[in-house]
């Protein structure tokens, strides 16, 4: 009984083994023949791992038809990284032929990078291979810089680069590129003495701009910036003037309107001051019938001498009277002969 046991066991442990390697085997056929062999032993440790099989061995076979060599060791370790094997392998195959240094681990590396974002390794080597261009801006604007002269420029470039895969791990994006080139075109416009220069000569614009490196420490290298189109806008001058010229008219209204306050003012207290002189002039003359009344008392003013005061008095308010009527006709006698 107990050999029966034994027997069945053996039978059931073959058939097993049996029903792995024909799981395998035609993978195992597929890689022999296509000149990239692949143990049977791996293809089952890598199913136990939950490795696709046959992930690795179609990018192994791509990637020997093409004439380069990946261990099953090497691209495992990619995909158990959460990188895309198919991706990494198609790139190293473009930058071979394109004759691009590119090496697998630098592959990998980039294609971890970009996990998450929309880009991809094979996009990042096809960029390197043929240059893209990128529009500053970006979204169809134009970018707005005022000359020496005052006056608006509105500008749109386009930049050629291509990927530096060297950089590419750790470099500044395409966001920062867009960014510098924005500023070198805002600098350059700036610094133009007039704007007849710039429309005259645009690509002094794209020389300074180039000079600065802005592809420093990015992912790109800049091959070069072209100026699409240059437009006109606004005499920003002008209105900065007329702006500042309010503002200062303003200004003078204000200061004006303080010293007529204090004009105003001033002109009230004269007024005052003028009452009250008048007040003291009534008083004083009130005092001047109570000093002769007292002086007549103490026998220090005769009636001659009040019959003369009164006499002095009446001559005088004579002549004021003459001389105030040869006044008003001589006014009069002016302003007839003005008419």
């Amino acid at each position: 009984m107990t050999k029966f046991i034994i027997i069945g066991l053996i039978i059931l442990v073959v058939l097993v083994i049996f029903m792995i390697l024909a799981r395998f085997i035609g993978l195992w056929i597929r890689a022999k023949v296509s000149n990239a062999p692949i143990g049977l032993l791996n293809l089952v440790a890598m199913w136990i791992r939950k490795v696709p099989t046959s992930l690795i061995v179609d990018s192994r076979i791509t990637a020997a038809k093409a004439g380069l060599d990946f261990t099953t060791d090497q691209l495992e370790a990619h995909y158990l990284a959460g990188g895309h094997v198919a991706d990494v392998v198609l790139s190293m195959i473009a930058a071979d032929k394109a004759g691009i240094p590119l090496a697998f681990d630098r592959a990998c590396a980039i294609d971890l990078a970009v996990k998450g974002t929309s880009k991809t390794v094979l996009e990042a080597v096809r960029t390197s291979i043929n240059p893209a261009v990128i529009d500053c801006p970006g979204g169809g604007g134009k970018i707005d810089a005022v000359a020496r002269d005052g006056i608006q420029l509105r500008a749109r470039a386009r930049v050629t680069v291509r990927t530096n895969l060297d950089r590419f791990v750790g470099g500044a994006t395409e966001e920062t590129i867009i960014a510098r080139v924005n500023e070198g075109i805002v600098t350059s416009i700036g610094s133009a003495v007039s704007h007849k220069d710039v429309l005259e000569n645009p690509d002094h614009i794209s020389k300074r701009v180039l000079e600065r490196g802005l592809d420093a420490n990015t992912q790109f290298e800049i091959l070069s910036i072209d100026i699409a189109d240059v437009d006109v806008g606004q005499n920003i001058g002008a209105t900065l003037q007329a702006s500042q010229a309010e503002a200062d008219k303003q200004v003078a209204q204000a200061r004006a309107e303080v010293r007529r306050a204090a004009a105003v003012a001033t002109e009230q207290e004269m007024s005052a001051r003028t009452q009250e002189m008048r007040a003291k002039l009534v008083e004083a003359e009130a005092l001047i019938p109570i000093a002769m009344a007292e002086a007549f008392r103490n026998g220090n003013l005769g009636i001659m001498d009040y019959a003369r005061y009164r006499n002095v008095v009446a001559d005088t308010e004579m002549r004021t009277s003459i001389a105030n009527e040869v006044k008003e006709d001589e006014d009069s006698k002016g302003a007839s002969n003005k008419v």
